[in-house]
């Protein structure tokens, strides 16, 4: 007889930028909340989030700042203000987890400060910034998360963006308020081997997030085996979140009815 298969933890989140892309925002925040999601949403600066509070949605996470970067002055005093605003923003919807990258990306995803070698001196000033945001984010009683992104296609020049490298900050930084978002569309077309990298990156991740590759759309229109993924997650015990930050293919519907099924909840 085999072994039935442990009860999924996680829950499932889907992001509102990318996603009943027809409606107004607040309509598709409110559509994601009656399919039974957490949302996610970007930039909280051109949001109405009262109007989205009152939509009744749970918010897994918000961008957690505006401008700035990891290692030069001016981006790090500019990335601390922003945060800290951000921190006061994610109250209004009660935002648990605040998303962070190795520099501020422009409205086409592309680096505002691309670069393709980082020094080791700079790997130091970007731990203690990240430990910076850490101790904010512990005052407030939230999480910052860094986010791994790929540079070969939709994110070129920017740094700290491997899983590897995310990875390693958030370790160095060690503290409850700053994880790992853990992207697995970006880490797919970056590094591969998404099984070992879970399991590897687990015990710093404060949230997943998934879309298929090639196309970034739902799971099922690719080539990433997330039933499988799914099933390490379950067998890990992993209880955090999991968020569908892809496009529909279609049908949003459809597309939210296949990352349903695709992670068994």
């Amino acid at each position: 007889m085999s072994t039935p298969s442990p009860r999924a933890r996680y829950r499932l989140a889907a992001s509102a930028e990318m996603l009943y892309t027809e409606l107004e925002f607040v309509e598709r925040v409110r559509r994601l909340h009656e399919r039974g999601f957490e949302v996610e949403i970007w930039d909280w600066s051109t949001k109405d989030l009262p109007a989205l509070a009152a939509t009744g949605a749970v918010f897994s996470s918000m961008t957690g700042y505006l401008r700035g970067d990891l290692t030069t002055p001016d981006g790090i005093a500019e990335l601390i203000a922003t945060a800290e605003e951000s921190l006061r923003m994610a109250e209004l919807i009660d935002a648990p987890r605040l998303n962070l990258h190795g520099t501020g990306l422009d409205s086409d995803g592309l680096p505002v400060r691309p670069r393709e070698e980082v020094s080791e001196r700079e790997w130091a000033t970007a731990t203690e910034t990240l430990g910076r945001l850490a101790e904010l984010g512990a005052r407030e009683g939230r999480v910052f998360t860094l986010e791994n992104l790929n540079t070969a296609v939709d994110h070129p020049g920017t740094p700290f963006a491997r899983a590897a490298d995310t990875l390693r900050l958030v370790r160095a930084v060690d503290a409850p308020a700053l994880r790992l978002n853990l992207d697995l569309y970006h880490a797919q077309i970056g590094e591969g081997n998404l099984i070992a990298l879970v399991g590897a990156a687990l015990p710093w991740v404060g949230e997943i997030q998934v879309a298929d590759v090639p196309g970034r759309c739902e799971p099922g229109t690719g080539e990433i085996r997330y039933d499988a993924i799914a099933a390490v997650l379950r067998e890990l015990g992993y209880a955090g979140v999991i968020g569908l930050e892809g496009w529909a293919r279609s049908d949003t519907d459809a597309a939210l009815d296949a990352f349903r099924n695709a992670f068994g909840v």
